[in-house]
């Protein structure tokens, strides 16, 4: 393919190939099975960029550690994602250093907002990787087009609409099994023609508690599942009307929180609208709108036992919600060297709370509603292919963000006081905008790029309600400035036969970056100065031709220049050497993790849920794995993780709660799983 090619027609036509290339997910429906003439190895430690600060991968592909659980299990296992965890599953990711709503994340097109003021449900937790068919990770203010607020990045889980031009049919299906009573099912099933079609994607997975390096049962056993139902009609090549359906549910025990996720109902709704080579200028025009609610409930009684003492004594529930409408309409226009994306978005969000004392006492208590949120964004990016050889991209947004705060009163109990914000609305508009240059090398078969990129983020719904004062002020809701993040990216991908390399690196300046200050019970957010930077690199080298040997590397860096200390909750430095072999029909893999110590912490200060407890020692886990391709139709792999049995804790995890056998007066970590062993069979017809 000749490299002056456009990167748009690049990006779609690799990830096109990696889809019709996977064994057991194939996106086209086809009356006979797609036979592949290789077996897809477990990825080991990451896949290369498919374009400057992008990564397209598709979540079906076996990788180790074990299949994913959830979507920030999947995440952070992509160079410079780590994830904040608390047990056995809804961890919530981390990129870079950065957290919450700083990443943008959507399915399909829509944002899948959790409920709980400490981020129990965060955005992952309701999303199940393996039964989506792409997953794009923008690094940085790269982008504009997807939402606000996306300063350290923006992550995309997407299903593909089926394409076919006679009757035909497909069926996916996967069985995993594990150690702790790991057991997961999906089933990804599809019929149509040139006119349309149907398709089905479910999953459940369940889990009991794990065990630690040290054999002791860790509080983190989990049972989930979810359903989606896709509805295309297609009249012709270029049209696509969609609708979409889902439901799904769980619950969870955490060994680093006081209470427990004891429900995670979700419900979605979706329509999509495409309309494609209209003219010679307007080429595409794209329309959604969708629905997501989120109901979730925590309680200290149905998944463990009341501790009997202190604040959590007695049975006690809490259950919010949180309803999310939104739509979003794009254009796509080409004339000669330029390509033009131009559209608006728009989102409200409601948010409501119950809580009681009490064995399911909470079912009797009507709902009130807390926290209103709004935002309409216009974009525009812009693509001019200067030569076949030099690309300049920019991009600019401005959004009208406003949230309305509803509490009547502050605290609970003997402790409620009158909200001086009662029924106030906050309104603000914020510019976002980037530019950015790639160059293809004429001497060696490489891309460099440079960026520049400016955010402007309105706080979210966690940081304005969620902490017990304000700066200065009895809540957050009036005194919380914006933060103002000024990013520059640059890198360079590297790509032969038998060599792929890549580095990337970023330094930034945060204004007003929302820090939240924790002391016994209260916390309290407010605004300080930050600098960061940081980077990840990749290499990959084809030994033999069955021999390849893969290396990633991902530091990240932050100072609160305002205090003159270490930004808070910054995962340490991070390696993966991996080594595999693959055959026409069976591979097999070594994966060793290494994860440096973690000595520049900021005490009692984080993110809305993670904070800075202790230094962390580093660690370093090898685990092995194995693939066999018995047909076209069915594929068994196993592998086991943690083969030494290390007992180990990430930076980033919760302390241990109380209530579990941790001590109250000396937090600690919570322990990784042991050794685990699993097996994963699928079948595709």
């Amino acid at each position: 393919m000749s490299r002056s090619t456009p990167a748009f027609l690049l990006s779609r036509k690799r990830t096109a190939a990696a889809l019709c290339g996977t064994l057991l997910s194939p996106v086209v429906i086809a009356a006979e099975p797609v036979d592949a003439t290789e077996l897809s190895p477990t990825v080991i430690t990451a896949v290369a960029p498919s374009s400057p600060l992008t990564i397209v991968t598709n979540p079906k592909d076996p990788r180790q550690p074990v299949p994913a659980s959830d979507g920030a299990d999947y995440l952070k296992t992509i160079p410079g994602f780590s994830a904040i965890r608390s047990g056995g599953t809804n961890g919530d990711p981390v990129l870079r250093g950065m957290f919450g709503s700083r990443l943008n994340i959507l399915t399909n097109g829509g944002n899948v907002l959790g409920a709980c003021p400490n981020r129990m449900d965060a955005p992952t937790s309701y999303i199940a990787p393996e039964t989506f068919d792409r997953l794009t990770v923008i690094k940085g203010p790269q982008t504009v087009q997807w939402g606000p607020g996306a300063s350290a990045g923006t992550i995309l889980f997407e299903r593909e609409p089926e394409h076919s031009g006679e009757l035909g049919s497909r069926f996916n299906a996967s069985l995993l099994a594990g150690s702790n009573g790991r057991f997961d099912k999906v089933v990804d099933a599809a019929v149509g023609n040139a006119d349309g079609y149907a398709r089905f994607v479910g999953n459940t997975s369940q889990s009991d508690d794990y065990k630690d390096g040290n054999g002791d049962a860790v509080p983190s056993r989990w049972d989930k599942w979810n359903g989606d139902v896709a509805l295309g009609w297609t009249p012709d090549a270029d049209t696509l009307l969609e609708l979409t359906a889902g439901k799904g549910d769980g619950e969870s025990r955490y060994a680093g929180r006081g209470m427990d996720g004891t429900q995670f109902k979700r419900e979605s709704l979706g329509m999509r609208l495409e309309k494609s080579n209209l003219g010679e200028v307007l080429d595409k025009v794209e329309a959604q709108v969708y629905y997501n609610y989120a109901d979730h409930v925590m309680d200290n009684y149905t998944l463990r036992t009341p501790s009997g003492t202190g604040m959590m004594a007695g049975p006690m529930a809490s259950n919010p919600d949180r309803r999310t409408l939104g739509a979003r309409i794009k254009a796509t226009w080409k004339w000669a060297d330029w390509q033009l994306l131009s559209g608006l978005d728009a989102q409200v969000s409601e948010h409501r709370k119950r809580s009681a004392m009490g064995v399911d006492a909470y079912k009797h208590v009507p709902r009130s509603k807390d926290a209103e949120m709004q935002d309409l964004g216009v974009f525009s990016e812009l693509t001019w292919y200067a030569t076949g050889n030099d690309r300049v991209i920019g991009g600019a947004r401005v959004d009208r963000a406003q949230a309305r705060d509803y509490r009547q009163t502050l605290g609970s109990g003997m402790s409620a006081s009158a909200n001086p914000t009662a029924d106030d609305t906050r309104v603000q508009t914020l510019p976002s905008g980037f530019l950015r240059y790639e160059h293809d090398l004429a001497a060696v078969p490489a891309t460099t790029y440079i960026g520049l990129g400016h955010v402007q983020r309105f706080p979210d719904y966690w940081e304005l309600f969620s902490p017990t004062s304000g700066p200065g002020a009895v809540n957050a809701f009036h005194d919380l400035k914006p933060e103002k993040t000024t990013q520059l990216d640059v890198g360079i991908q590297y790509k032969t036969e038998h060599v792929e390399a890549w580095a990337s690196g970023y330094v930034g300046q945060v204004r007003d970056f929302i820090l939240f200050d924790y002391t016994a019970s209260n916390s309290q957010a407010r605004n300080v100065d930050a600098h960061i930077m940081g980077g990840e690199l990749g290499a990959a080298y084809m030994l033999t031709e069955h021999w390849k040997a893969d290396a990633t590397l991902a530091y990240a860096w932050g100072k609160n220049t305002s205090d003159g200390k270490a930004l808070a909750q910054m995962p340490p430095l991070e390696s993966r050497l991996g080594l595999t072999y693959s055959q026409q029909d069976w591979s097999a893999g070594a994966l060793w993790r290494v994860v440096a110590a973690q000595n520049r912490v900021d005490i009692g200060a984080g993110n809305v849920v993670g904070k800075d407890y202790e230094k962390s020692p580093g660690f370093g886990v090898f685990s092995l794995n194995g693939a066999y391709r018995i047909n076209k139709h069915l594929k068994v792999s196993a592998g086991v993780d943690n083969l030494l049995d290390k007992n180990y804790s990430e930076h980033l995890n919760l302390a241990g709660n109380a209530g579990f056998g941790y001590p109250a007066s000396d937090p600690q970590a919570v322990n990784e799983t042991g050794r685990t062993l699993w097996t994963k069979v699928d079948l595709s017809f």
